[in-house]
């Protein structure tokens, strides 16, 4: 999983993030279940997947706001 840059967010619309959003949410809970079920045990991806979804979440809320 890589980092999402903020540039490239910028550029996509809104219903665009929110589908990112929504789908990086469900990759998210499949991974935390896969680790509760020890799967996995790469726990770095848990983190990036949440900074993501943030990043995306910061995106939406700035052009909401108009800022972008």
């Amino acid at each position: 999983m890589k980092d999402l840059k903020s540039n490239e967010l910028r550029d996509k619309s809104i219903p665009e993030l929110e589908s990112m959003a929504a789908e990086l949410r469900a990759d998210l809970y499949r991974a935390r279940r896969d680790l509760v079920f020890r799967k996995i045990t790469d726990t770095t991806g848990l983190k990036v997947r949440r900074h993501n979804i943030a990043r995306i979440l910061s995106a939406i809320s700035d052009k909401k706001r108009g800022e972008a």
